[in-house]
């Protein structure tokens, strides 16, 4: 979200940012975001949850306007439920990213969320819809979306295969995100991922301090149990301590 044009610091709107990022492989789909929270400079929350389940087996990967893309993952739940409550069969994913983009549709002028459907069905296995700003929907083979996605969209294109294994887009969604949380300020912290194929629901935490690093980027902090620094070991890898 820009700042307002010629409005005080105190009356601009704060500056939002976030990563998403999902893509298919052969035999189901990969997604994940980071943990920060973030008001302008201020870093709000570092292992904050941007994934909302809608279902068992679709989830909503948020960016935007907390509360905007909060409420419309509430509504769509809903309807889900009431809709597989009547019919005695789960919701396809079809059926939910439908939903999301009727609402942010409806309400584009007073709703922010770039959002991403992701999930997992009998009908079509594993599948990605794009739904940005203003309620359009897209199915893709991989999408991303949040401030942090504007830095990754060549190493995205470039390394994405069609049909790769669970262990390659796993690691292909992680590499992405952590390329994001390196040049955005915006995103940071932890990375929540999920995998979905027809086995289920699999969830893996990393860490903050297990987020993959790159080259010119400062070292994690290391620190002894009586919590000081130890600079020797920053030292050697040539970086700043930070502490």
């Amino acid at each position: 979200m820009d700042l307002s044009r010629g409005a005080s610091h105190a009356e601009a709107a704060p500056s939002t940012g976030t990563t998403i990022v999902a893509c298919t492989y052969k035999g189901g789909v990969v997604f994940g975001a980071d943990g920060r929270v973030s008001i302008g400079n201020y870093i709000m929350n570092r292992a904050s949850n941007k994934i909302a389940p809608l279902s068992d087996y679709i989830f909503l990967c948020r960016s935007g306007s907390a509360p905007d893309t909060q409420i419309i993952s509430d509504n769509v739940r809903h309807y889900l439920h009431q809709a597989s409550a009547e019919s005695g069969e789960e919701p396809s994913v079809l059926m939910a990213a439908n939903l999301v983009r009727l609402i942010n549709y409806n309400n584009k002028d007073h709703l922010v969320g770039a959002m991403l459907v992701v999930g997992w069905d009998k009908h079509a296995g594993g599948q990605v819809y794009g739904v940005p700003i203003s309620g359009t929907l897209a199915k893709e083979k991989w999408a991303i979306d949040g401030s942090g996605s504007t830095y990754i969209w060549g190493y995205c294109d470039s390394e994405f295969k069609e049909d790769m294994t669970r262990a390659e887009a796993e690691n292909w969604v992680k590499e992405a995100l952590a390329l994001a949380m390196t040049r955005d300020s915006s995103s940071g912290g932890t990375i929540r991922m999920y995998t979905l194929d027809g086995d289920g629901v699999h969830h893996t935490y990393i860490p903050g301090d297990q987020v993959p690093q790159f080259t010119g980027e400062l070292p994690f902090p290391n620190r002894d149990p009586s919590g000081a620094v130890l600079a020797a070991a920053a030292a050697r890898e040539g970086g700043m301590v930070i502490g």
